[in-house]
């Protein structure tokens, strides 16, 4: 069927070439699917016509029936072509084309040189992400190595879905990775986060660890695919809906995500250089936890980046961006000094007090702990309007409830005493991210945690 695809693959198994054949339905394709591919494929073709993948692969190229058919041109055309071939040597001494000519063939060799020390049948994502972070400029992996990755994956099932679009859990080499897929439409959304994803020396431990964009064109619609690490915990709020914490996993949290935001709002100096970025979005949807218990920032879509060398920041014209219930006051009633980079970074901190707030209530003491809930669930509906927000946090100046038993136990003492200098009305009074990772690091050692 024209919707459908058929690919054949040979590879070398204990020393032996194995070819694989095989068809799948529009059903299977679901869209999606573009290309099978596998840890020890060595060369592989894809095509949409029936009966395509009928030509037998091998790995030596005299073998191949594409080598066979240059074979067989080449009788055929040779003494046609001499007269040709003559002729346009002649043009190239004489307009000097020698250049051009070696330049395009050097290319040619080196593309697959690139894909061979990239994307080898045993590098792992792993291996990839360390080869990104060691590599060059630390921004992440060639466009083409990318590209390569995104058309070999295999979607499994949808995990997620949001403003842009969704996101799903893939397979690329057996290991899962996350596709968010968003519309056409939300093309710039794409590109921004892609773009700051790519920043130089982005990476961290606790930033979610990118590894791919892609724009794929079917003919009829537009794909655009941004795949990344797949935590299978998902994001903090599914985490804490689920389960309770203890003291010392909550400090590991509460550390690993103000760990993200210290990185992110640091600005390190030089050619190997990152800027300032402010998430702007921050909340326990956009952390996700990973396997060790700790966590990582995500969604960067919204982040704005700050040139320190013409104090310039790079934002949308759309000031009042973000989810509303974590907006902070100068968000609310519009009085954020939009030409302040730090002004997005003191934003930040007011949206992790609530996420401290949302993490701290679900710590389990002594077996007594509180049901999950979004910040200010006793005050605004569940889906509040800007309005709404603002009247409480502005106008009446309310804060998350801090419970009384906190005070019972060293750590969550300490934890609601952050969280009280983190949403504070006045911005500039409020803690910076290092100030905060400091503080909880300082947790660790408390006794109550460890024990």
């Amino acid at each position: 069927s024209a919707d459908g695809a058929c690919w054949n693959s040979v590879m070398l198994v204990d020393g032996k070439e194995e070819m694989v054949k095989s068809c799948l339905s529009p059903s299977e394709m679901k869209g999606r699917l573009f290309c099978y591919s596998s840890r020890n494929v060595y060369k592989r073709n894809c095509c949409y016509t029936d009966f395509c993948n009928n030509e037998t692969l091998h790995l030596h190229p005299g073998t191949t029936g594409w080598g066979y058919g240059l074979q067989l041109a080449a009788v055929i055309l040779v003494p046609c072509c001499l007269l040709c071939l003559g002729v346009l040597l002649g043009v190239f001494v004489v307009q000097g084309h020698r250049c051009a000519y070696s330049r395009a063939h050097k290319q040619d060799a080196e593309e697959p040189l690139d894909d061979q020390l990239l994307m080898s049948p045993d590098k792992c994502l792993k291996d990839l992400i360390y080869d990104m972070s060691t590599s060059g400029s630390g921004s992440g992996l060639p466009l083409l190595v990318q590209r390569t990755i995104a058309r070999t994956i295999v979607l499994q099932e949808t995990i997620g879905k949001g403003r842009f679009g969704e996101v799903w859990r893939g397979k690329w080499r057996g290991e899962d990775v996350a596709v968010k897929i968003f519309s056409s439409r939300d093309e710039r959304s794409w590109f921004r986060e892609a773009e700051i994803y790519q920043t130089i020396m982005l990476r961290h431990e606790n930033i979610l660890g990118f590894i791919a964009a892609d724009n794929k064109d079917n003919g009829s619609w537009t794909q655009l695919w941004l795949v990344s690490e797949y935590h299978e915990h998902g994001s903090l709020y599914d985490y804490l809906n689920k389960f309770t914490v203890s003291v010392e996993s909550m400090v590991v949290l509460a550390l690993s995500i103000a760990s993200g935001l210290a990185h992110l709002h640091m600005e390190i100096i030089g050619t190997q250089g990152k800027p300032a970025i402010a998430h702007r979005d921050l909340k326990s949807k956009n952390v996700l936890v990973k396997k060790n218990g700790t966590a990582v920032i995500a969604d960067l879509g919204l982040a704005v980046k700050h040139d320190s060398n013409t104090n310039t920041i790079d934002i949308p014209s759309n000031h009042r961006v973000g989810t509303k219930r974590y907006m902070s006051p100068e968000i609310l009633d519009e009085t954020i000094n939009m030409n302040s980079f730090e002004s997005f970074k003191r934003a930040d901190i007011y949206s992790l007090g609530l996420v401290f707030w949302e993490l701290a209530r679900r710590c389990s003491v002594k077996g007594l702990h509180e049901d999950f809930q979004l910040p200010y669930y006793d005050m605004v509906p569940s889906d509040p309007s800007i309005e709404d927000m603002k009247k409480v946090v502005c106008d009446q100046k309310l804060r998350p409830n801090i419970p009384n038993q906190w005070q019972s136990c060293e750590a969550l003492r300490v934890m609601g005493k952050l969280m009280r200098e983190c949403w504070y009305a006045n911005s500039a009074a409020r803690l910076t991210a290092l100030r905060v990772k400091k503080t909880v690091s300082q947790l660790s050692a408390i006794k109550d945690v460890k024990d």
